[in-house]
């Protein structure tokens, strides 16, 4: 679905002295996958992301999306934006309409959609976040932050991307708000089998929903793997001022107290069967 080549981006106005935001990035993402990125803050996550749908220009170095260079024409950096869609961090902050319908509108109408299609990716994007009809009218200042954060990915659901790239999209809410979150994504993934690319500082979030985790390091690609493959690499994680799940570091004090448990244990579900596993 996306590739990158030796992917390289050094912002125009940083000193010659200072290295590229990111450097010889390769990456491929499969349809349907759901690859989560990782990295402290600084080490190039977002300004990846932001090269999928052409909001950045490479340095050096090629963007394909379904095979085609993105670069390569006025028309393909358009279809780039509509089949990439882009959600920031805090993207509530960027309502601005006068009803929730208005602005989940915007993407939609930007794409030259009559108004009946308009219409039914509205609701149906509003139905995904679980904000019902009874929201269409309202205005996105008279809601609470983890409605606008629903709202506000709703819109950017609604231009029906074939990848969903979402920036940390869990920062800043409530326990209960983090669920409601990270629950929509997991229906929208089932039911659209759609390319989701997540942006996450919380490990526990990644192990749970993840196919691959790509880790970022001072602009560069660090790891690249399953969940297993990434998480059991506790000590170079470490050195990059990452972590792994609470649950991970769990069970290796478990083993280090030398109970037999399992050391690809990285969610509470995979730990409930473990222990149950050992106890018979």
């Amino acid at each position: 679905m996306i590739q990158t080549r030796e992917l390289t981006f050094r912002y125009p106005n940083a000193a010659k002295t200072m290295p590229p935001a990111i450097e010889d990035i390769d990456l491929t993402v499969a349809v349907g996958e759901l690859l989560a990125i990782i990295g402290h803050t600084g080490s190039g996550k977002s300004t990846l992301v932001q090269h999928l749908n052409a909001l950045l220009r490479p340095t050096a170095g090629t963007v394909f999306v379904d095979g085609k260079n993105i670069w390569e024409s006025k028309g393909s950096i358009r279809t780039a934006r509509f089949v990439v869609g882009l959600c920031f961090q805090y993207p509530e902050y960027q309502l601005f309409e006068e009803t929730v319908e208005k602005d989940v509108a915007f993407g939609p109408k930007n794409m030259g959609l009559d108004e009946t299609e308009i219409r039914r990716r509205v609701e149906n994007s509003l139905a995904f976040v679980g904000l019902g009809k009874s929201y269409l009218s309202k205005s996105p200042f008279d809601l609470s932050g983890g409605e606008r954060r629903r709202a506000a990915i709703a819109g950017v659901m609604a231009m029906e991307p074939r990848v969903l790239v979402l920036d940390e999209p869990t920062a800043g809410l409530d326990p209960a708000g983090k669920v409601q979150i990270l629950d929509m994504i997991r229906r929208y993934r089932a039911e659209t089998c759609r390319t989701v690319i997540l942006i996450s500082h919380n490990m526990d979030e990644v192990a749970r929903m993840a196919d691959r985790v790509l880790v970022m390091d001072k602009g560069r690609a660090a790891m690249l793997g399953t969940v297993p493959e990434v998480f059991s690499r506790g000590e170079e994680l470490q050195s990059m001022g990452l972590t792994v799940p609470v649950v991970a570091r769990i069970f290796n004090r478990l083993r280090e107290s030398g109970l037999p448990v399992s050391d690809e244990v990285f969610t509470v579900e995979q730990g409930v069967e473990e222990l149950r596993r050992v106890a018979k």
